[in-house]
């Protein structure tokens, strides 16, 4: 599964620390998310999704297989 979080993250002008900080988790839970090396649970997602102003739908890109 993709994500736009790195582009919507930069977009509004918010460092890894900040969202992290803001959600609740480590930096390294983002920077492991905005590349594809773990998949946030479905809060989590949420979250991400509200705090970047988008919906998960729109946060996440399923690929085909």
């Amino acid at each position: 599964m993709k994500n736009h979080i790195k582009e919507l993250r930069r977009e509004l002008g918010l460092r890894q620390e900040d969202l992290a900080s803001d959600l609740g988790v480590s930096r390294q839970t983002i920077v492991a998310i905005e590349n594809n090396k773990y998949n946030p649970t479905l809060e989590l997602a949420m979250k991400l999704a509200r705090r970047l102003g988008t919906s998960v739908e729109n946060l996440f890109v399923l690929e085909e297989e």
